[in-house]
């Protein structure tokens, strides 16, 4: 005889109940979630799937010349000699098409600005070819380069030919500090034009540099304020989130003030006898600057991290230590310190990340030989109007960051990291 199915109270089959029971927890769960989910997802993902679609993005070169970009990539472009006149015929169809008398505000214009950053001189090869639309009639070939030479020029068309895909590399290359010749092989930059790998050096290193001294700043002070009395130790944690409390904007101006050649420290240390009048120290619109000011912006970012592990470490873990004979310098660096990497950790790679994309601090006090990369993308996407290239940038400078944090992950353990 079979024992019989466990039901409840109303004739339900126990497992069924518990079933619906916990399909209502997790609904109710995904509820709870939803909202946060939705906020990453707009806030996070889309703009880096964005960033890294526009990277690539070169739609509107093929997309604006529809009848010019089939015939053109049937042309040889080793031949070294100028499209047939079936091409120049096409190009005039899209022109007229396009209303490039208009181009200021029509996609036509929006293609020679895009192809001016492969090649020098097609945006107002453009321009002079659209004021001159009408008036081109064929032969097409002839009317073109006698409305502008640079139509006779073949290193232009191969530059068109290459970016009629609606693809392109040529971002991710000019991030690199190269691109592609006339003869469209790719090749580094001259000497004298690489400006994009220094400024990524110059981020990586400033940061880590950055992140170091907010470590060797912050310990001590994370220390004592772990070991004082919780009153004490509440009123100097006060002073360590007022920072906060003040605008990024308005800390960064008073670091101004501070750092000039006729600011606060410079005169003190004048009146001092430290220094001599005409000696003073350039403390401003350099790397010095911006070590400084940043340092001091991202400080607390380390302190809490550090304080909260800390906190956690229990006091008889130093005292038993030094009763079986241990110095209190043993002690400190064999059993304290090892407990405070999840804190080093945290602090570390929050500073780092955060110091790497920084960009109002550097823009104020950082001058030429202090800015970083994200001062370069904001250029990009505010004055030159290259967003294809600060995406480039930002896909480059997320894709490092991603790389320093599995490198971090094997060497440290992102299971270490601890807030408290």
């Amino acid at each position: 005889m079979t024992d019989a199915p466990l039901v409840t109270a109303d004739g339900t089959p126990l497992k069924v109940s518990l079933g619906r029971v916990k399909r209502k927890a997790k609904i109710r769960a995904l509820l709870l979630v939803a909202p946060l989910f939705l906020f990453i997802l707009i806030t996070f993902f889309i703009p880096i799937i964005s960033m890294l679609l526009r990277s690539v993005d070169n739609e509107v070169v093929s997309y604006t010349l529809p009848n010019t970009a089939p015939l053109l990539a049937e042309w040889d472009v080793n031949s070294g000699e100028l499209p047939d006149e079936t091409v120049f015929a096409a190009l005039a169809a899209d022109f007229n098409e396009a209303n490039v008398d208009k181009y200021d505000d029509k996609s036509a214009g929006k293609v020679g600005r895009r192809l001016n950053y492969d090649k020098p001189g097609f945006s107002s090869m453009f321009r002079k070819t659209a004021r001159k639309i009408k008036k081109i009639e064929p032969p097409y070939k002839e009317a073109f380069i006698k409305a502008e030479k640079k139509w006779g020029d073949v290193a232009y068309w191969r530059v068109l030919q290459r970016e009629m895909r609606t693809t392109t590399n040529s971002y991710y290359l000019a991030a690199v500090d190269a691109g592609y010749t006339d003869s469209g092989a790719i090749a580094h930059n001259e000497p004298g034009k690489r400006i994009y790998v220094k400024l990524f050096w110059r981020t990586l290193w400033m940061s880590a540099l950055i992140t170091g001294l907010c470590l060797l700043l912050a310990y001590p002070v994370a220390y004592l304020l772990s070991i004082l009395k919780a009153r004490t130790s509440n009123l100097l944690m006060i002073l360590v989130l007022l920072p906060f409390w003040t605008s990024l904007l308005v800390r960064t101006s008073a670091w101004i003030a501070l750092l000039q050649q006729e600011g606060v420290i410079n005169s003190l240390l004048v009146y001092s006898g430290v220094l001599d009048d005409a000696n003073r120290l350039a403390m401003i619109h350099n790397k010095a600057g911006t070590i400084i000011a940043m340092v001091h912006v991202l400080l607390p970012f380390m302190i809490l991290p550090l304080y909260s592990v800390m906190k956690t470490i229990p006091p008889s873990y130093m005292r038993a230590a030094r009763s079986l004979g241990a110095t209190p310098f043993t002690a400190f660096t064999k059993v304290y310190m090892p407990n405070t990497v999840p804190g080093i950790g945290a602090g570390a790679i929050l500073v780092f990340i955060l110091a790497i994309g920084y960009y109002i601090t550097p823009a104020l006090v950082g001058g030429q030989s202090g800015t970083l990369i994200s001062n370069l993308i904001a250029y990009h996407l505010e004055s030159s109007l290259n967003w294809g290239l600060a995406a480039a940038l930002g896909a480059i400078l997320l894709a490092a960051v991603f790389a320093l944090y599995l490198v971090y992950d094997r060497i440290v353990g992102i299971d270490n990291m601890k807030l408290g």
